[in-house]
């Protein structure tokens, strides 16, 4: 009777991190260039005497979900989407080469060009800004600006654009993206910025809702399942005994 409760426990534990997951995604539907979470597991062999018929689901490297959401016009000279596929580079906090889609940038008190506190990288590190009285963003990331007090525009840098693939991609605990072997990748040309706008996130509240009932239900099944096991166990025991 313990392999129906194993089967049933190893599966609540799996969708209770499923629901993490969907929960996750939820959270981050308004959160302009969230890329969606992938959920996924496999079946891993137990190891000990008596377990050949014990398999736990463990949670691997799940994935990203790189579809490019919906293009939002904001007029700012300092936002910027990615039109199709690319991402933008960042210094993340620990001095590492990470990736966003998030292109809400700012300029801070040193002038550097950042998103969420973190520089932007150009092609040789972060960059840093001249003062200036207004700014543009070209569409192959070349940031051209008037200095202050001057009539001539300047070319004072060119954000780095980048393109991997899902599969050499992860998420960092900081929700930045990094490349699976950790080295920086290779500026990308045909990665295309588009300035004055700013990118959706790519969750489907509808889908996620849908698929957070369902894994709800499901857990309910499988808890029932553990019960279930739990009264066989005991009605054998009790068998067993002879009373």
């Amino acid at each position: 009777m313990d392999r129906l409760g194993y089967t049933a426990m190893t599966a609540a534990s799996r969708s209770m991190l499923s629901l993490q997951v969907q929960a996750n995604n939820l959270a981050n539907v308004n959160t302009p260039g969230f890329r969606a979470d992938l959920e996924a597991a496999q079946a891993v062999a137990v190891q000990g005497y008596g377990y050949d018929s014990r398999h736990l689901a463990v949670v691997r490297n799940s994935g990203v979900d790189l579809r490019p959401g919906t293009l939002m016009a904001t007029g700012r000279p300092l936002d910027v989407a990615i039109q199709g596929h690319g991402l933008i580079a960042v210094e993340a906090a620990d001095g590492s080469e990470a990736y966003t889609r998030h292109g809400s940038l700012q300029v801070d008190a040193e002038m550097r060009l950042t998103v969420n506190g973190r520089p932007v990288l150009g092609e040789d590190g972060p960059i840093v800004l001249p003062e200036y009285d207004s700014i543009n963003i070209g569409s192959d990331g070349v940031i051209s600006v008037m200095p202050r007090g001057d009539f001539l525009t300047l070319e004072a840098g060119r954000i780095k654009l980048v393109d991997l693939p899902a599969e050499a991609l992860s998420k960092r605990l900081d929700g930045l993206l990094a490349s699976q072997d950790g080295q920086p990748a290779e500026l990308n040309d045909g990665v295309v910025l588009v300035s004055g706008h700013l990118e959706s996130s790519n969750v489907s509240a509808i889908e996620q809702l849908v698929s957070t009932m369902s894994l709800n239900r499901l857990f309910e099944t499988q808890v029932k399942m553990m019960k279930a096991a739990d009264d066989l166990s005991t009605v054998g025991n009790r068998m067993m005994r002879g009373s």
